[in-house]
């Protein structure tokens, strides 16, 4: 299958400053999750560049990443690297988690990437697969674009990041149940500024859907909220959507 990271990996985190950097939000959201699920061995299903496991990795669990581009591995496997961090990195679609993992996990994380299946029975079964590697009790986190929010005013373009390497920009092109993310990146050096560009269409699961299939698939709880300070989802106002749902 096409790596449709292939090219783009190398510079997916340039726009976001350097890794390794605790952000004090997002850090105090998963510590205090994870006391309350009394969580010690996470899987990130979709690692990416490995952002989120350098995020995790003071918090005192056994972490484990997983992603189904080969070319973001092996950016995650640099990011590690250079940060003094040691974790598995298994190649597989998250569709399939249970035929790849034999241990139980205390938390999943998919992290803005559930949007890349196709259809409602694809979902379902990223979901299901995901309750699979879970313990009773375990949670599953995710977060998801476009919001209700988006989906209802449906905006054209979105400065994403803007640091002295590299301006990230948004171009959105809606249709019937997608949107289609195309990304310029400003990329400045000694040699002046370029123009890259990236795009990827996610099939659109807002919060009613979401949580209907997360049950279908044998969560019990779906909590919803609209940012890391735990302020619940709002479909008329959160630009945020992060859901936790419980086994």
């Amino acid at each position: 299958m096409k790596d449709q990271y292939a090219g783009f990996a190398e510079r997916y985190d340039l726009p976001y400053g350097p890794l390794g950097q605790p952000d004090p939000l997002v850090t105090e959201f998963f510590h205090r999750l994870f006391t309350e699920h009394q969580i010690q061995r996470v899987l990130d299903c979709a690692c990416g560049t490995g952002r989120h496991l350098l995020l995790l990795r003071n918090l005192g669990c056994r972490l484990y990443g997983a992603d189904d581009s080969p070319s973001m591995l092996e950016q995650a496997r640099q990011n590690l690297a250079s940060n003094g961090a040691e974790i598995p990195l298994q190649v597989t679609d998250f569709r399939c988690l249970p035929e790849t993992f034999a241990e139980r996990f205390d938390a999943v994380l998919c992290m803005g990437a559930i949007g890349y299946m196709p259809d409602e029975e694809q979902f379902l079964k990223a979901f299901t697969s995901m309750a699979g590697v879970l313990r009773s009790g375990g949670v599953l986190v995710l977060s998801a674009i476009p919001t209700d929010r988006q989906w209802q005013e449906k905006p054209r373009f979105a400065l994403a990041a803007d640091t002295p390497a590299c301006s990230r920009f948004f171009a959105m092109d809606y249709f019937e149940k997608t949107v289609r993310y195309t990304i310029l990146d400003l990329l400045r050096g000694a040699g002046g500024t370029e123009l890259k560009t990236w795009n990827a269409d996610l099939t659109v699961l807002l919060r009613d859907d979401q949580e209907r299939l997360l049950k279908d698939a044998g969560f019990l709880r779906v909590d919803f909220f609209g940012g890391y300070d735990f302020s619940l989802y709002d479909k008329a106002i959160s630009q945020q959507m992060i859901t936790v749902a419980q086994k």
